[in-house]
């Protein structure tokens, strides 16, 4: 994608965000809403620019978390992605679990989550592991199974054996279904490194976009508030668009091997 490109599709977004901030200074200044409860988008910047060094290190130690998480999600999923391919019993049997990791509140897990592992960074990675493991097991078990039958016709032709069609048709084949539910768990990832943080944290001098998060609330400072869930926001974004970026060039060398194949 080219700069002027990149620049045009930056465009849009970009101008809803910033009628976003001046519909929310005019309700601010018409309303006559206290400071307490809505700042205006000056002091919630003048807040930031303040903080600026706790809020890098906060969403520093948060994404360490996120990327951990997913880093977890990732090779946990898609372990469990190739099980299910593999074998239907596996799939019908666990299946059902794996929806529990979707369906259950994060906010009941995480307490025991902090008395089985204490505090600190292990509980967070894990935290934010269990929020996004599942669309990596659905997209990838979708993509492991989705194949072809004419290729299947011609890899058992080849006499090839079981591993080889997982390893050759299948793996290559689902790389698209990875990369789509990559996508959604690293958004989930930095959601679940968030809660982790709201009850596991990482101590008193060291606190990420969630403890600080509750701090800030605590104590009613709302523009600080409001600038580390922007924080959070951003965080999230930048993790999306780094999923994204590595999968599109991911799947560019994937489509440039099936190009060479037909």
């Amino acid at each position: 994608m080219s700069l002027a490109s990149a620049a045009r599709a930056a465009l849009p977004p970009l101008l809803v965000f910033l009628a976003f901030l001046g519909l929310w200074q005019l309700a601010c200044s018409v309303l006559a809403l206290p400071a307490y409860l809505v700042p205006t988008p000056a002091e919630v910047a003048r807040e930031a620019a303040a903080h600026l060094d706790q809020l890098a290190e906060a969403a520093l130690l948060t994404a360490l978390g996120a990327l951990g998480g997913l880093g977890a999600s990732l090779v946990v999923g898609g372990l469990v992605a190739v099980l299910f391919s593999q074998s239907q019993v596996a799939a019908r049997s666990l299946y059902p679990y794996a929806i529990f990791l979707q369906t259950v509140p994060i906010v009941a897990v995480a307490p025991l989550i902090v008395v089985w592992f204490g505090t600190g960074l292990q509980s967070v990675i894990l935290t934010a592991a269990i929020l996004s493991v599942f669309p990596i097991i659905t997209n990838g078990t979708t993509g492991l199974v989705r194949v072809d039958p004419q290729l299947l016709e011609l890899f058992a032709m080849s006499d090839a054996s079981r591993l080889q069609l997982l390893l050759k048709l299948r793996l290559p084949g689902s790389l698209p279904y990875f990369v789509a539910g990559a996508k959604i768990s690293g958004g989930l990832a930095v959601i679940g490194a968030i809660v982790g943080e709201f009850f596991a944290g990482f101590g008193a001098d060291d606190l990420g976009l969630g403890a600080l998060i509750l701090q800030t609330s605590g104590r009613l400072q709302t523009a600080y508030l409001f600038a580390a869930i922007f924080a959070a926001t951003l965080l999230g974004l930048l993790l999306f668009g780094a999923v994204a970026l590595l999968g599109e060039l991911a799947l560019r060398r994937w489509r440039g091997r099936e190009l060479a194949v037909h």
